[in-house]
């Protein structure tokens, strides 16, 4: 039975999800989402704060503050809450609201940038309100998701030797890619441990991250749109770009059958399976993807029939969605 004094102490590493049972595919997806965080970013933030506060960079009196589509912000709001700092986070108008309102709960701050940047996204106009704010104050603290080091060493020294341990014939892993922190975390480790395992990154359609052509993305989590310093393709194999439409398609089918995951997830998981269905048509590789989180807070956006009706009414009829309103007794 663990017992932990704080909240980032806890976090399920071994569980993995069999799909072949829900998608046809051999995959199994490595679940991430089971922390007091609820996503794959708590190990970043823990790793960049704790790295700030040993070299000095991040003390007492410091307010952190960082740009965020959602959730690396409700991770740094958890930790700064149990370390009593104050945590600002910049996010954009497409971050979930249910993300929102846990990171005010947990006592940050959050200020929504809603001016575009020159290829129709908000990542550009975030980090350069959050380098303005710095330069106003030297008490704020950026940690800068996309360009610190820590960002993939967390990985590096813990996601992916998990899934080696539970995996050791790997041969094919699928890693979405936003900041890319956990892609070139775990893609460093098979590579550097000359494990012979194909490394495929999932990004999205409309993301500039691998060179691809900027347009307008709804779903927050995957997908940038200013490439981020972290990126080194030299340690990447393959790339799919996912539309948006398959991402919804594919978190509708998982949670068809129970699986409630969030949009990261089903991108990677539309990606993984266009890929195997490619590359091992009828085979059987030893293949895993990591699902960055769960589906509680997407329960306004990408689960909500007047949001998919609003963005994505040409999918509604077959996403078999239940009849709305409540039954009385």
């Amino acid at each position: 039975m663990p017992i932990i004094t704080s909240p980032q102490d806890f976090n399920v590493d071994d569980l993995y999800v069999d799909l072949r049972h829900v998608t046809g595919r051999p995959l199994f997806l490595k679940c991430e989402g089971f922390n007091f965080a609820g996503s794959v970013k708590l190990k970043a933030a823990a790793a960049m704060v704790e790295a700030a506060e040993r070299d000095g960079v991040l003390t007492p009196g410091s307010t952190i503050v960082e740009s965020s589509s959602g959730n690396l912000g409700i991770a740094l709001s958890l930790i700064a809450a149990d370390r009593g700092l104050r945590f600002v986070c910049v996010t954009d108008p497409r971050c979930n609201p249910a993300s929102v309102r846990l990171m005010r709960a947990l006592g940050a701050e959050v200020r929504v940038i809603s001016a575009t940047d020159a290829n129709g996204g908000f990542l550009e106009s975030r980090i350069r309100y959050v380098q303005d704010l710095c330069e106003t104050d030297d008490g704020y603290v950026w940690l800068n998701q996309y360009a610190n080091r820590n960002n993939w060493l967390a990985h590096y020294r813990g996601t992916a030797p998990a899934i080696d341990r539970q995996f050791p014939d790997l041969e094919v892993l699928f890693v979405g890619a936003g900041t890319t922190g956990t892609l070139m975390g775990c893609a460093r480790y098979f590579r550097e441990h000359r494990r012979p395992v194909t490394i495929v990154a999932i990004d999205a359609v409309g993301s500039v991250t691998f060179g691809g052509i900027p347009e307008r993305r709804l779903v927050p989590g995957l997908g940038t749109s200013a490439r981020p310093a972290l990126v080194d393709e030299s340690y990447v194999d393959d790339v799919v770009h996912v539309a948006e439409q398959d991402t919804i398609r594919t978190v509708h089918t998982l949670a068809s059958r129970g699986f409630l995951f969030g949009g990261s997830t089903g991108t990677v998981v539309s990606g993984a399976s266009r890929w195997l269905d490619a590359k091992y048509p009828g085979e059987e590789p030893v293949a895993v993807a990591i699902a960055p989180d769960l589906g509680e807070r997407y329960l306004d956006s990408i689960y909500d029939e007047t949001w998919l009706g609003e963005h994505f009414g040409e999918l509604l009829p077959g996403l078999d969605l239940p009849a709305a309103g409540i039954l009385g007794v």
